[in-house]
């Protein structure tokens, strides 16, 4: 009977030793998968999620979202900062992807108080944050190692820009306009995404002496003199033809427009601070140095 019971015992020690060790191995196993369900909430987000190989992850992305173009298959959750709690959380997500300013706040509280996984990427004006960026996302997928590849894939392309940017003959003067609804110049002053890209292109931004996107008096834009403008190459409503801002009574003035100075670019590409922002900068640099060589040509 002892024998037995002392059989029955071992038995019982052995099952229960191998169910913690296949639960133990469950659970590294979901780490090392990490999130399979990710919402991005930001142009920038998406991107980076693509670039570490893990597209597969995300089940939806909003509507800043642009690159790769196999990201447009995924539903459309809005933009980014307007975005529905109900709509996220319908969802069933279990890890939401988001830009420093993606929101609005109570949306983000609705979704923290849901328990609902919420990883915030910092804000990104340097090359430094673009890193960290790629660095915050690798880690909340569980893919440290694509992640240290892909840095160094970014962290090369951003010293080539710097480089570009040095060697630079002269310093361009350069006007971000953001729009011109109702003949209003909205311009990019410091502390923006557009005035970090330009500095990175090797230009100057041509009215600094505000932060943030802020409209920008005839005289201020005249007074400014920018040698480039700067624009976002898009769609919609706030779409800019070069012909548009060359006609503009106050930019006409500008011997950026005087020389048909006006440089169009994606705006994912140009202000997403993600991994292309190396490559960005070169083709601003490329672009800033024709206009230099047409004015000195």
């Amino acid at each position: 009977m002892k024998r037995a019971q002392v059989l029955s015992v071992s038995g019982l020690y052995a099952g229960l030793t191998t169910l913690i060790l296949l639960l133990a191995l469950a659970t590294v196993a979901r780490a090392e998968d990490g999130p399979r369900r990710v919402v991005a909430a930001g142009g920038s987000a998406a991107e980076i999620v693509f670039a570490l190989g893990q597209g597969d992850r995300l089940i939806a992305r909003d509507s800043t979202s642009s690159f790769p173009a196999a990201v447009l298959d995924l539903p459309d959750v809005g933009y980014v900062r307007r975005l529905s709690p109900e709509n996220l959380i319908a969802l069933d997500p279990d890890l939401i992807l988001a830009e420093h300013d993606a929101g609005p706040p109570e949306t983000i509280e609705i979704l923290t108080h849901a328990g609902v996984p919420l990883v915030t990427l910092p804000e990104a004006l340097t090359p430094a944050d673009v890193l960290a960026k790629i660095a915050v996302t690798a880690e909340a997928l569980g893919v440290p190692e694509a992640g240290e590849k892909l840095a160094a894939q970014t962290q090369a392309e951003l010293d080539l820009a710097a480089e570009a940017a040095a060697s630079m003959p002269a310093r361009p003067r350069v006007l971000f306009v953001l729009s011109l609804q109702g003949g209003r110049i909205l311009a990019a002053g410091s502390n923006t995404s557009a005035g970090a890209m330009i500095a990175l292109g090797g230009g100057v931004n041509a009215v600094d002496g505000f932060e943030g996107y802020k409209p920008l008096t005839d005289e201020a834009a005249i007074a400014a003199a920018p040698d480039v403008i700067l624009a976002m190459d898009r769609g919609g409503d706030l779409a800019l033809a070069s012909e548009e801002l060359l006609a503009h009574p106050a930019l006409a003035l500008t011997p950026a427009a005087q020389g048909g100075h006006v440089v169009r670019m994606d705006g994912l590409f140009l202000l997403g601070f993600g991994p292309r922002t190396g490559a960005a900068a070169l083709e601003l640099n490329a672009a800033l140095r024709a206009a230099l060589a047409t004015e000195h040509g």
